[in-house]
């Protein structure tokens, strides 16, 4: 049966310079190429779910642009629900744009636009949606405030909720303790716990910090590391898959999407769906773009990863 998600997050449209390397403060840097695609860490997230067969719908807001056009077409495509999608009249769709060096490492500007036009009233009249999933997932690309609303009515319905706190900001305790699953890199992990994730001892820190605060499961992403985890008196790292990065734009949130979407509601299989999702993500990072990267459950099936 597949699993019911929603996301509750962030439409952008991206576009991607390509540079021989990042530019220092003030330095100029040629740009050899350019290109535009899909993104945004909620929609992301989202056709990553769905691409690996999940029933996803979405929340979220656009601007009155072409921009927002081009993005509904292109969700429409994964067969992602938009009912819940809004469009704002006071700000454009949101954009990023991506520094991608020749080493597939990133630098992002993000201008929000119309994500932060996302108010309380969508999400109250959203609640019959977020009741009938099996699973929330939520970024912080979009309002912490209605976030946490979000939680609270799948919390009242038996929705799982899953926290992917990026950008890194202060998490109120009143989230936290509405949030089952969070997923931190290893940056996010220390700017909100200030403990450093180099180590297992030093992890498992990380994750009392987290159990302390109502949280059910711990993630942390490590990048070529692997994904450290710890739930249920289980705490260990779950390596990566070897490949050469291209481009790592969408590796976490390819990997949370995917992770979603083959996750059992009581979290018994977490182990096993945490390498399906890194499997997903070591795809997506020897493509080039967000979204045109993600992998299908067919080609994290087929193709495996070297």
């Amino acid at each position: 049966m597949k699993n019911k998600v929603c996301v509750l997050g962030s439409i952008n449209l991206d576009t991607t310079l390509h540079v021989e390397r990042i530019p220092l403060p003030g330095e100029t840097v040629p740009v050899s190429d350019k290109s535009s695609a899909p993104g945004g860490k909620g929609a992301n997230q989202a056709v990553a779910s769905a691409r690996s067969g999940a029933k996803v719908h979405f929340i979220g807001a656009i601007g009155d642009d072409n921009s927002g056009q081009t993005m509904l077409r292109s969700l429409k495509e994964d067969n992602i629900d938009l009912t819940n999608i809004t469009k704002s009249d006071k700000a454009g769709t949101g954009t990023a744009t991506i520094m991608l060096d020749e080493n597939g490492q990133n630098s992002i500007l993000v201008y929000p636009g119309a994500n932060k036009e996302i108010n309380l009233t969508q999400i109250k009249n959203a609640e019959s949606l977020i009741a009938s999933m099996d699973f929330i997932v939520a970024q912080f690309e979009t309002p912490i405030k209605e976030t946490t609303l979000a939680f609270q009515i799948a919390h009242k319905h038996g929705v799982v909720t899953v926290l992917n706190p990026a950008p890194a900001s202060h998490i109120p305790d009143e989230l936290l303790g509405e949030t089952d699953i969070i997923a931190p890199n290893e940056t996010e992990s220390f700017a909100i716990t200030g403990i450093k994730a180099d180590s297992l001892s030093s992890m498992n820190k990380s994750a009392n910090y987290f159990r302390d605060k109502g949280v059910k499961a711990t993630l942390i992403t490590l990048g070529d590391k692997g994904v450290y985890y710890s739930y249920d008196k289980q705490a260990k790292i779950v390596p990566a898959y070897k490949v050469k990065a291209v481009d790592t734009t969408a590796a976490g949130d390819t990997f949370l999407g995917a992770l979603s979407a083959v996750l059992k509601k009581d979290l018994s299989n977490l182990e096993v769906a945490i390498d399906y999702g890194e499997k997903a993500s070591s795809l997506t990072v020897q493509r080039n773009g967000a979204q045109p990267s993600i992998p299908t459950f067919s080609q994290i099936n087929t193709r495996g990863a070297s």
